[in-house]
């Protein structure tokens, strides 16, 4: 079976990325043997509009039957949940490698992308929309249930930063070589 993974970088040492359409890396993995199958650069992270379902496209033309990322909007949920894809949501601060080994392990536990919440983070993500910095919605944005809830985004947030910047850090290095 073939497993996606949102990543920060193209290995499996790379952290899971938490946003799905906007990712910066989509790695397809056998889930038997936890190989690296393929790393996608996604192509749909600067997109202006519909990178969920772009990315959901590019996912479901990989043959991924599951995919593992931190948070999805809505539109990434009806495209998945057309493709038959399930989800494993939620999943940051962890290797790439580590949350392949969650899942065959049956640490994670894949979900029809029917039953999953979106997340917060995912709104404003199109050109202007709230966005600071190009990294999600800002942290006084509406639309919390709870402080739990936004401690939460806001933590996913800080995640994904890290990881773009971790990104670009290594980026330039092999850049400037």
């Amino acid at each position: 079976m073939t497993i996606c993974i949102t990543s920060t970088g193209s290995s499996l040492d790379a952290q899971v990325d938490p946003r799905f359409g906007r990712a910066a890396w989509f790695l397809f993995v056998d889930q038997d043997s936890l190989e690296l199958k393929e790393a996608i650069e996604n192509p749909n992270v600067n997109a202006m509009g519909g990178a969920g379902i772009q990315s959901a496209q590019l996912v479901a033309e990989r043959g991924a039957q599951v995919l593992i990322t931190g948070s999805l909007g809505p539109n990434a949920v009806t495209a998945l949940s057309a493709a038959g894809t399930k989800v494993v949501t939620g999943v940051h601060g962890i290797s790439c490698r580590e949350a392949a080994e969650r899942l065959k392990e049956g640490k994670l536990s894949p979900q029809d992308p029917g039953q999953i919440s979106p997340g917060p983070a995912h709104a404003g993500m199109g050109k202007g929309g709230g966005r600071m910095g190009g990294f999600g919605t800002m942290p006084s944005s509406p639309g919390f249930s709870s402080k739990e809830e936004e401690i939460s985004a806001l933590r996913e947030e800080m995640e994904f930063i890290k990881g773009r910047v971790e990104y670009i850090t290594k980026r330039l290095q092999e850049l400037e070589k």
